[in-house]
């Protein structure tokens, strides 16, 4: 079967500011690419089927209330959720297990989104 979620746009209000959090947050580097009109920055991943990225705009704004995206922190759960309030975000839920899917903290980034760092 198909991977579900392929791809997802997390709006932000300062591209370079979003860009520190998650790179030092997702422990890899998030890349900024520059087409005409627009610029984006793309968060790390081996696979380009499933991936995202980091985008401005004036109809699109951050929010704590939208839809909640888990974001892999493999095998370093415990390092993703210490570099959050650091790099200017909150951790709203520490880290916590949810059953049989391994364990999540819910965190707000340094634009204000909600999302979840999960590991197994």
């Amino acid at each position: 079967m198909a991977n579900q979620i392929v791809w997802v746009d997390i709006p932000v209000s300062n591209l370079d500011r979003a860009i520190r959090f998650y790179s030092a947050v997702l422990g890899g580097p998030v890349q900024k690419q520059e087409y005409p009109g627009m610029t984006i920055a793309l968060l790390p991943g081996s696979d380009p089927d499933v991936t995202g990225c980091l985008f401005t705009s004036e109809e699109d704004k951050p929010s704590a209330g939208g839809p909640l995206i888990y974001l892999n922190a493999q095998g370093r759960l415990d390092e993703a959720e210490a570099a959050v309030e650091p790099s200017g975000g909150k951790v709203l839920k520490p880290k916590h297990p949810i059953g049989p899917y391994g364990f999540r903290a819910v965190v707000l980034d340094s634009e204000g989104n909600r999302v979840a760092l999960h590991s197994m």
